[in-house]
């Protein structure tokens, strides 16, 4: 028997749409720190304890609440930030729903300390359970801090699905460092459980951010990008070379507006600038952010914010690709051997720098720290211990990238060029001392102080790609005929995908004819497959088309056969080449957009440093 319909009350319906909002800590934490950006702080401290479930602390310098509004920002759908539908279509915040403050209130204990510029005392408000307990002036500096206790003490079935607190608060440490790359011109602060986590200087360098979360090896491997797009589009960011690639898209970092976002076209289009450069399965590092009018994207499409809707998506994806597309063909891809302090000074990376205390000092001062300790007492009426972190981290010094930008010939997006000289240009291989050949794989080539060393398969590898590639996309693949034919049996499977394939085989040179049933004779093969197991190759590249699933004018599943094509035909590990031969090779190389890696993602050269040779020498001291 269906029960009666009736209107639910206030405490109910809040609880319930907490969940939409705040489903875990780290869905406070981010709600809450948005606010704080959005408020104008330049400088934020977060803390937690029991991944955010015991304690969370947010305090800010930001502009703060004025007293006639601090109960009202606890209510539902109570904002600053819009009044109108239409304001959404010109929205600048990153929060603009008005829900979080309630939904964090209904399921916590939360004790609010503000104050803004123009008001002589502060206001602290405590509502726990979405439920006014107190309501009074104190002295207080400008800003505002927020501490949510007890996180979901009153919806218990939705704590008991929550993950261990170390899980709970790697989420919340994620998020932090997301809006450190959004936000380099903010100070942020990560506290976890007493351990100062991360403290970034609010410089407004995003390298300098770069470095301090993922490190010296990350930051050494990566370049600038700035381009002007469709619709008012402008993108920067860094861009990771090939090298430092990763098997999943964890490190595909996009912002919107400020907002970090995950959209899959735009993991798509990056990517696809990258796919000459990278194996299969394999993905780049990139820190992108984009701006643009906001009647251009919809923020409004995932009550998370996580998510966001293009106007011109087809345009910023053709875009973006080129974009990331010419930065890779513009920037050397020439992998070090070996990274030193000497390499990190060109590049302005940062390394025991004389002034990377003072630095620290700089801005653990300036940070918005937690004044209240006198304040909040607990229960037992004990005072409670501030959550000052045991040592703060040390801070990065300032980096420069030491690159310059220019127009590129397309669709207006810059092109990025390093200032010093390439290694692997007509010019400089001109210069080239062939030392000789090792393991009858590598050549060992010196030019100027740089020791490089050169993969022989990878780089005639990619010579055959290209050529190979060139000839199918203007239709003059040529054949060499086999006599006698080679003749293939084929099983069911395989007589049914070759004639669903048959115009993929024309397309790549090979010449076939009936011979009888499931059979057919091989009369031709590719041109640059001359000396190739013909027989094998036409077999792999069918059943490699049957496990793709792909169409037969699939773009990507003929450069793959054509990768395959290429791989077969060159020149492999363990086999003597002359130098006569290497010269012939590196002229070729010369002619490619993409000399630095092979079909599959491997580079074709490395180079060490006269300096890094003499470092582990002990030629050199530092």
């Amino acid at each position: 028997m269906a029960g009666k319909i009736k209107t639910l009350d206030s405490v109910t319906i809040d609880r319930i749409a907490a969940g939409e909002v705040v489903e875990r800590p780290v869905g406070a934490v981010k709600e809450l720190l948005e606010n704080a950006i959005d408020a104008g702080a330049s400088s934020i401290t977060v803390e937690i304890e029991e991944g955010g479930t015991g304690l969370i602390r947010i305090t800010d310098n930001g502009e703060g609440i004025a007293p006639e509004d601090v109960r009202q920002a606890f209510g539902r759908h109570a904002t600053s930030k819009i009044s109108r539908i239409e304001d959404l279509d010109t929205l600048h915040t990153l929060g603009f729903r008005g829900e979080a403050l309630s939904s964090i209130a209904a399921v916590a204990r939360c004790e609010l300390i503000t104050k803004t510029r123009d008001t002589l005392t502060g206001i602290r408000y405590v509502i726990e359970g979405g439920e006014e307990l107190s309501y009074e002036e104190i002295g207080a500096p400008e800003g505002t801090t927020i501490i949510v206790r007890d996180l979901f003490y009153n919806t218990p079935a939705r704590k008991k699905f929550l993950k261990k607190p170390q899980t709970e608060g790697s989420y919340i440490a994620e998020l932090m460092e997301h809006q450190a790359l959004a936000h380099p011109q903010v100070s942020l602060r990560f506290i976890n459980n007493h351990t100062d986590r991360f403290h970034t200087s609010g410089s407004g360098d995003l390298k300098e951010n770069i470095y301090r979360i993922y490190g010296r090896d990350i930051a050494a491997s990566i370049f600038p990008i700035e381009a002007d797009g469709p619709s008012g589009l402008h993108m920067t960011g860094y861009l990771g070379k090939p090298a430092i690639n990763r098997s999943n898209r964890s490190f595909e970092l996009f912002f919107v507006n400020g907002r970090p976002v995950t959209d899959k076209m735009l993991s798509a289009s990056l990517e696809e600038g990258y796919r000459p450069y990278l194996m299969q399965h394999k993905f780049p590092f990139a820190v992108l952010a984009f701006s643009l009018p906001s009647s251009e994207v919809d923020v409004n499409v995932h009550p998370t914010k996580r998510e966001v809707r293009f106007a011109n998506a087809r345009q910023i994806s053709s875009f973006l690709t080129s974009a990331v597309a010419g930065a890779l063909h513009d920037t050397e891809m020439i992998p070090d051997a070996l990274l030193d302090e000497e390499r990190e000074r060109r590049e302005g990376l940062p390394f025991a720098a004389a002034n990377d205390a003072q630095r620290s000092a700089q801005t653990a001062s300036s940070a918005a720290e937690p004044f209240e300790r006198s304040y909040f007492v607990q229960e037992t009426g004990e005072e409670q211990q501030p959550l000052f972190a045991y040592g703060l981290a040390e801070e990065p010094v300032a980096m420069s990238d030491g690159y310059s930008f220019d127009a590129g010939p397309k669709d207006g997006a810059q092109r990025i060029r390093p200032v010093q000289e390439r290694l692997f240009s007509e010019e400089a291989v001109k210069e080239y001392r062939i030392l000789g050949q090792i393991f009858d794989t590598y050549w060992l080539m010196v030019c100027g102080d740089e020791l490089l060393m050169m993969d022989q398969h990878a780089a005639h590898e990619k010579v055959n790609y290209e050529r190979m590639m060139k000839r199918f996309r203007e239709k003059t693949v040529m054949s060499q005929m086999v006599d006698p034919p080679e003749v293939i049996k084929l099983t069911p499977p395989q007589e049914e995908l070759f004639s669903r394939y048959a115009p993929v085989f024309d397309g790549l040179g090979f010449q076939t004819e009936p011979f009888g049933e499931r059979t057919v004779a091989l009369r031709g093969i590719p041109l640059d497959l001359y000396g190739a197991d013909a027989k094998t190759m036409f077999l792999e590249i069918l059943d490699a088309l049957n496990e793709e699933g792909t169409l037969p004018d699939d773009p990507v599943a003929v450069s793959s056969r054509i990768a395959g094509m290429a791989c077969k035909a060159s020149v492999k590990g363990n086999m003597h080449m002359t130098v006569e031969e290497l010269r012939a090779l590196l002229d070729e190389m010369m002619t490619l957009e993409n000399p630095y890696n092979c079909p599959h993602g491997r580079p074709t050269l490395i180079r060490m440093s006269r300096f890094e040779i003499e470092k582990r020498f002990k030629r050199v001291v530092d």
